[in-house]
């Protein structure tokens, strides 16, 4: 397959992650509220978040398709900042929620919506993910290797919400979903903290990378 055509398949696998990922914070985010489960909540939270840092990719690969790339541009640094701020906040948000949710022992009424939503998305992502990390190998590109070991994160963070969903639905136990919503808070903080670096360092890579490749050492 040549470039323009591997070009062109990185460009669709990014607006498809967008507008998977837009569906995925709306459905969450209703459940999450409806259901009070704050897991669910902050899953669908950060799906927005991964859509501005979805936006700064689908530009790059536009830009790609003119010239190569070796820096971001200034919307590409804007998005990643953006990005990197609304991880921090979603984080102490999350912890945040934590600590209400303990007090006032608020508890979900049901997970199942979560179990649904967590086994679509680790689905979604490894089929993603795979197809990104081949283009991205194809094109020798960097940047859109490092966009499929984001996919990667959101197919973790999958599990955890899977996970954190079963054990609620099976035990009833409060502390589950929130176990779940601090492990979403714990990605949040280092997502955020890596897209900050990638601002001032300038390297062509999306935001979490670092934290993909370290997970697989």
């Amino acid at each position: 397959m040549n470039k323009t055509k591997l070009l062109n398949r990185a460009k669709l696998l990014s607006i498809f992650t967008i507008l998977y990922n837009l569906i995925e914070g709306v459905i969450s985010i209703f459940y999450g509220v409806t259901d009070e489960t704050l897991a669910l909540f902050g899953f669908g939270v950060d799906s927005f978040v991964e859509v501005i840092s979805g936006v700064g990719i689908l530009h790059m690969v536009f830009r790609m398709q003119k010239s190569d790339v070796e820096t971001h541009d200034k919307f590409e640094k804007t998005a990643l900042s953006i990005t990197g701020y609304a991880f921090y906040l979603l984080a102490v948000g999350l912890v945040s929620g934590v600590a209400v949710n303990v007090y006032l022992n608020v508890k979900p009424e049901t997970t199942l919506v979560g179990i649904i939503v967590s086994i679509i998305s680790i689905l979604t992502m490894y089929v993603l993910m795979k197809a990104k990390m081949n283009v991205g190998i194809a094109l020798n590109s960097d940047a859109i290797i490092a966009d499929a070991n984001c996919t990667k994160t959101c197919f973790y963070l999958s599990f955890i919400l899977l996970a954190s969903s079963l054990l609620y639905t099976v035990w009833g136990i409060q502390y589950f979903d929130l176990l779940g919503s601090l492990g979403i808070a714990y990605f949040a903080y280092s997502e955020g903290k890596e897209a900050l670096e990638k601002v001032k360092s300038g390297n062509i890579s999306c935001n979490c990378s670092d934290h993909c490749e370290a997970n697989d050492k």
